[in-house]
């Protein structure tokens, strides 16, 4: 009897610390399992919330370049983790020198002063494309001149190496003009419009709202507006080769931002031109009728124009042509330009996930 009590007791117990090893075992388990969990969750997070490494981007004054302070203002840097200081320049040579030379990470730039940059030790990049004008630019002329071919012994304005140059050069071309056939003054856009006031000039090679304006002032005629060609005024944004790899992380979120602004160009154009418009001291509207002649840097923009068979590499090689037959502007192309399409690929797929 007393044997039996005992054998019960003891099976009791064993069967109390089996409950309490599995329990402790299971308990273990979880905190082992939890440990992990949280290890892998901690690393992930850090991953995607890594601190991103300010960016310092030149730009000027140009309804294309202008539109992304749509993204200071509606907070778009910021909720992709970006510190974006926007510095301003006069003319987009300095600020394209500036990348080169280290003191900016990047800049808004056109093609056309990208590959006359001075060359160095490191490679101008390019991104992105962020407009292409399309009725912005143009020539306007004395009411005596109708066309463009009506130039042909002409006195035009226009800065020799500049935008303004090609855009003559684009008319000349498609009108079957050959440049030494006008008398090219190298001025620049204001000088040029104070002339044509004062009938200094034959015409002049100026862009919106200038175009317009001094048109009316003048009572003359655009002859010729980019809108009429495939044109070469393509507009980008421009880095150096050797910051590639340490920053390309902070380029895609860039350029992931940009394509925010694009998106919201197209579903609320109003809140866009009212904020950028402040910013500028312009008017909403006015701001919206420069933006009109262009050709945004959309996701279709991207995929035309850094697709293998890139738009980009073959205006570059029509610049060259055009630069070889108007060897006035004293410039050479540079031949070592990178087309980096790999950035906004990468942010055209992550937009869209």
């Amino acid at each position: 009897m007393f044997s039996t009590q005992v054998e019960s007791v003891i099976s009791g117990l064993r069967q109390q610390f089996q409950f309490r090893f599995n329990v402790r075992r299971s308990l273990g388990f979880l905190l082992v399992l939890g440990f992990f969990v949280s290890l892998a969750l901690h690393g992930c997070s850090g991953a995607s919330n890594k601190t991103l490494q300010p960016l310092k981007v030149g730009i000027t004054t140009w309804p294309g370049f202008d539109i992304v302070l749509y993204a200071e203002e509606a907070g778009l840097f910021k909720q992709r983790g970006l510190n974006v200081e926007l510095v301003r320049f006069e003319n987009q040579q300095d600020s394209s020198r500036a990348v080169m030379r280290g003191s900016l990470d990047a800049a808004f730039a056109s093609l056309w002063d990208v590959v006359q940059i001075d060359p160095g030790n490191d490679k101008p990049v390019v991104l992105l494309v962020t407009n292409i004008s399309a009725g912005s630019d143009g020539i306007v002329a004395q009411a005596p001149i109708k066309s463009v071919k009506d130039l042909r012994g002409k006195r035009v304005g226009a800065k020799l190496g500049t935008v303004n140059h090609l855009i003559l050069l684009e008319a000349l071309k498609l009108h079957g003009l050959k440049p030494e056939e006008v008398k090219i003054e190298d001025i620049s856009n204001e000088s040029a419009v104070q002339l044509m006031e004062e009938k200094r000039l034959d015409a002049a090679v100026i862009w919106q709202p200038l175009l317009g304006e001094t048109a009316q002032k003048i009572k003359g005629n655009i002859v010729f507006t980019t809108k009429e060609v495939d044109s070469l005024v393509i507009d980008t944004f421009l880095s150096r080769s050797t910051l590639m790899a340490s920053k390309k992380a902070e380029f895609t979120q860039f350029l992931g931002a940009w394509l925010d602004v694009m998106h919201a160009v197209e579903t609320k154009p109003s809140e866009v031109f009212e904020k950028v418009g402040k910013r500028l001291n312009q008017e909403p509207a006015a701001f919206a009728s420069d933006y009109a002649g262009l050709k945004k840097g959309d996701m279709a923009m991207q995929k035309r124009m850094f697709q293998s068979q890139s738009r980009l590499k073959e205006a570059m090689e029509q610049m060259g042509q055009l630069l070889q037959a108007d060897p006035r502007a004293g410039r050479a192309l540079r031949q070592d330009i990178e087309i980096n399409g790999e950035p906004i690929s990468t942010a055209i797929e992550q937009w869209k996930s």
